[in-house]
């Protein structure tokens, strides 16, 4: 077994890009109902994650942010308060395992930092469901 058995393929990923906006942020994350979402620069790079925590904080902190106003805020003025890890897809399983009992994905790059796809911890839980025996 190795990372690629587990990859959720780029194309079949909801992301951002680092050109986004807050709006941006809020209606992809409604559309495809995430809880974070991973950001791509330009090149489609891992840049990072965003997650609906960083927004709402982003919102508590600026004074006269409206619903109106959130295509102004970049997503690079959002701070992002976790740091997601990723790996490379070519790292050993126990890495990506590690990674996997601290955040909801983890985001699967290539040697140059090329976004992938992501891993979700809830087909990595399904796989050993389904392949534990006594």
């Amino acid at each position: 077994m190795d990372i690629q058995s587990f990859l959720y393929p780029k194309h079949e990923v909801a992301y951002l890009t680092t050109s986004s906006t807050m709006k941006d942020a809020l209606d992809k994350l409604e559309a495809c109902q995430y809880t974070a979402i991973p950001i791509l620069d330009e090149n489609g790079l891992y840049f990072g994650t965003l997650s609906e925590g960083d927004l709402l904080w982003k919102m508590k902190a600026t004074p006269g942010l409206t619903f109106e106003t959130l295509h102004e805020i970049p997503l690079a003025a959002i701070k992002k308060r976790m740091k997601i890890e990723c790996v490379t897809i070519g790292a050993d399983l126990d890495d990506m395992l590690t990674l996997a009992a601290d955040q909801n994905f983890v985001p699967v790059v290539d040697d140059n930092r090329s976004f992938l796809g992501i891993i979700r911890r809830k087909d990595i839980i399904e796989y050993y469901t389904r392949n534990i025996t006594d």
